[in-house]
């Protein structure tokens, strides 16, 4: 389970001050898969980089399964998986086996297991034809293959993406698609922001929807389209950050 408390992030640039997440209270129930709406700058990045431990709050905590994650990150870091928008933090020098065989270290995995576990997941992508090629000429899809395998490689417990299919072709897209499904099959508890309604309405049971750092609605879609008496969740989105800009 994640729990945000209070949660808020405020950085100061050249003097002039930011609140880029604002006093964010969430909570994700084990095994759910939860969509994160908001605009460019609405704060969703920060507010997954929190997550991830790889930025702390200036207010407010975060607990997994009851730990705070940045009072004892190392509690946790090895139960999360974690990928950011176009930052596949891949080596182009080494292969897709090559990469993946260094993040295992990281992870304290053995070379036993990490062979198995590259060999599972090259056969669950469909990457054991470029496996021992070189990741500096692939494309966005392959690259962003490799990206997820790395992402799933120690079988976390809690994975976040952060808008994981932009620029990915058709193919790419569904199979991320597929694999969330099947994630959600294992009890995995995820995180991911989308720009992409259908993809939300498709994967989530329930979605979080943040304007300028402020969460506007968390809550099951179902909840969500029986409040709003529409199941558009494109129009749902728009109409609700409307109104928050109008004061309603």
């Amino acid at each position: 389970m994640i729990e945000l408390k209070n949660v808020s992030k405020l950085f100061v640039e050249k003097k002039e001050k930011i609140q880029a997440v604002q006093s964010v209270n969430v909570t994700v129930k084990k095994g759910e898969v939860v969509g994160l709406l908001g605009e460019n700058g609405a704060g969703k990045t920060t507010l997954l980089r929190m997550i991830s431990t790889v930025m702390e709050p200036s207010e407010g905590s975060i607990l997994i399964d009851g730990i705070n994650i940045h009072k004892e990150p190392s509690k946790v870091k090895k139960r999360m998986g974690v990928l950011f928008g176009g930052e596949t933090g891949l080596y182009d020098r080494l292969t897709a086996r090559e990469n993946l065989s260094y993040f295992a270290k990281f992870y304290g995995m053995s070379k036993h297991e990490t062979k198995v576990r590259i060999e599972e997941l090259a056969k669950r992508f469909g990457m054991r034809d470029y496996l021992d090629r070189r990741v500096g000429g692939f494309s966005k899809g392959m690259r962003q293959k490799v990206a997820i395998a790395r992402t799933l490689l120690h079988n976390p417990d809690v994975i976040l993406f952060d808008e994981p299919t932009t620029g990915l072709d058709i193919t790419s897209a569904n199979m991320f698609r597929e694999l969330v499904r099947s994630l959600k099959k294992e009890g995995k508890t995820i995180i991911f922001s989308s720009h992409i309604m259908e993809e939300v309405e498709q994967l989530c049971e329930s979605v979080i929807m943040i304007h300028k750092g402020q969460m506007v609605y968390h809550g099951t879609n179902e909840s969500l389209y029986e409040e709003e008496e529409s199941r558009d969740l494109n129009y749902i989105f728009m109409s609700r950050i409307i109104r928050v800009i109008r004061g309603a």
